[in-house]
């Protein structure tokens, strides 16, 4: 598939200059630095060196003082408390936190997860019921609640309060809970606003802890913040970052017993970053809410021994072996069903429904669908009787706008730019799918249709080093908003090596004209690309520049994003 390189702006010679002598590094590195915003000592000082210090107050936050007040007096009064969250690993790491941290020294709490196929996402009835049946008077939601007007209006009628800690896109208006908690208020002035769902109930256990206990006994529970905002893929930036630092810190050295117990039936020998968390640890902690019951993976999040935690883990992982099953099958048939429809194939989207594809992983499909056709997707099936599913989007096409127009059509949808969920009545069905297709071809560009590598600059192959990659790995850890850079080199060649490996990734010494360094250059799935490379053709080349560590010897890889030929 062809892709679009679009290039960052490089910053001015004499900024550049600048914040090299500032530092002591090479202009490449000054520019990266620059286009992230760090432009001098003391920014360099804080990006290369997070602390804990540098967490904001979590006062700050609109509503803290509620929710720490209606908090502190549930715990004198010992009243019961519920911890509600979503089914997800945002959802579930944030219960289990939440959870982990009062039971130390508040017993009277319970955890809460509704099903993902008889509740649905978010506060629900049987829920509050479930809390009322039980003597639970304070609810608090973690990853959910922004838009439950009617559910959290019905819990005060039966005496139960709500303390909400929503990251989502809230409305206008909020629900009369005692406290809400979501930085993306436009009231609140909070200085982070993309916390995950997670991140906010550390930051009430934060402040709850600043008041009344000691706030680094709440550090022991950080890999569970990393965790959330690796999955929840949040922007990782400000507190975010230093949340991730010290949690990727945290579960690599002394990861909490569920966690090491995932990390080793995943077979993980390395450190894991982000990306590692991504695609080893969320999957998994994903698959108990896919294809059983979200409940597991809190049983397994805050598991207080290593045997028990190995346990429930061995469940999940079978979970996830599951959940792999059905995500490949269904995204052949999906794929298949789009090949081979005459009317679907030359679409600007794609709608798709079967009725016994299965409800935990069409989210997963949708995304898979999105990687071969390049198109706002949606992948539908029946659920209680109505038409429910996930929809997915493609670089700068606003997803949640176009499914708003829709809304006549739908019975309820929630979302934002690039993912998004949508129920539906059976009879509507027809008419969604050509809507959608309208409003698709009206306003996307066709250059949207075509997927994007950011270009951070161009770069030559001399400057690339040892310590040149020390800094870079200092950057980290790396995802929205602050990717791992990727580099442009001009008129590359294969210099030895050159081989294909299953029949889909490439691999060969890459050298630049001009440059004694030669690097091992890996593309994967570019096995297209396989002849014109074996040609002897000069190239343009994106790519990261990553460590290798292979029979115990370190070197210097090149991971191709993309090559293109001019010639």
């Amino acid at each position: 598939m062809v892709k679009r390189w679009l290039y960052r702006e490089i910053p001015s010679r004499e900024r550049v200059e600048a914040l090299s002598k500032a530092i002591n590094t090479n202009a490449y590195l000054s520019t990266v630095l620059i286009q992230r915003g760090i432009s001098d000592f003391d920014s360099a000082k804080k990006f290369f060196r997070p602390s804990l210090e540098n967490l904001h107050d979590p006062f700050l936050m609109k509503d803290m003082d509620k929710a720490v007040k209606r908090l502190k007096f549930a715990i004198d009064n010992e009243e019961k408390i519920l911890i509600y969250g979503d089914y997800d690993v945002d959802g579930t790491t944030a219960v289990s936190l939440v959870y982990s941290y009062l039971r130390k020294f508040y017993p009277n709490c319970e955890a809460y997860i509704p099903d993902r196929y008889s509740e649905g996402y978010g506060i629900s009835l049987a829920g509050i019921d479930w809390a009322e049946q039980n003597g639970y008077s304070l609810i608090i939601a973690l990853d959910c609640g922004i838009k439950s007007f009617e559910l959290v209006r019905l819990a005060q009628q039966k005496g139960i309060d709500f303390i909400i800690c929503d990251h989502h896109l809230p409305e206008e208006t909020v629900p009369t809970a005692v406290a809400v908690l979501d930085p993306k208020q436009e009231d609140c002035n909070y200085p982070c606003r993309e916390l995950s769902g997670c991140g906010l109930g550390f930051k009430l256990m934060q402040a709850y802890a600043r008041l009344y206990r000691d706030e680094k006994d709440l550090y022991q529970f950080l890999d569970l913040v990393a965790v959330s905002i690796a999955s929840d893929i949040v922007p990782i930036v400000d507190e975010n970052r230093v949340l991730a630092y010290f949690g990727l810190k945290k579960l690599n050295e002394d990861p909490l017993p569920g966690l090491k117990a995932l990390k080793d039936i995943a077979g993980i020998k390395n450190d894991l970053d982000v990306s590692g968390i991504v695609f080893t640890l969320g999957p998994r902690i994903n698959a108990a809410g896919r294809v059983a019951h979200g409940r597991a993976a809190v049983e397994l999040l805050i598991a207080k021994t290593e045997e028990e935690a190995n346990a429930l883990a061995a469940k999940i992982n079978l979970s996830n072996d599951e959940r792999k099953e059905f995500d490949s099958s269904i995204t052949e048939e999906a794929i298949a069903m789009i090949e081979t429809n005459n009317m679907v194939r030359p679409s600007k989207s794609t709608v798709l429904f079967k009725n016994t594809w299965h409800k935990g992983v069409i989210g997963i499909v949708a995304a898979r669908c999105v990687e071969k056709f390049y198109r706002p997707t949606v992948i539908l099936t029946e659920s209680n009787n109505k038409i429910t599913g996930s929809a997915r989007s493609v670089y700068g096409f606003d997803l949640y706008n176009a499914i708003l127009e829709c809304s006549d059509l739908l019975e309820k949808f929630g979302g934002h730019k690039y993912a998004a969920g949508l129920t539906l009545d059976a009879s509507n069905l027809e008419a969604f799918q050509q809507r959608f297709e309208e409003v698709v071809s009206s306003t996307i560009t066709d250059e949207m249709l075509i997927p994007v590598i950011d270009i951070d600059l161009s770069i030559q192959f001399d400057a690339i080093s040892p310590k040149f990659l020390n800094i870079l790995k200092q950057m980290g850890p790396f995802g929205p908003e602050n990717q791992k850079p990727v580099f442009e080199a001009r008129n590359v060649y294969v210099f030895n090596s050159l081989s294909s490996f299953r029949d889909r990734h490439i691999k060969f010494l890459a050298r630049q004209e001009g440059s004694d360094n030669v690097f091992q250059a890996v593309g994967f799935d570019m096995a297209e690309h396989y002849q014109q490379v074996a040609r002897g053709d000069v190239f343009r080349m994106a790519f990261t520049v990553e460590e290798n560590v292979y029979n115990g010897t370190t070197s210097v890889q090149l991971r191709i994003k993309d090559l293109k030929f001019d010639s």
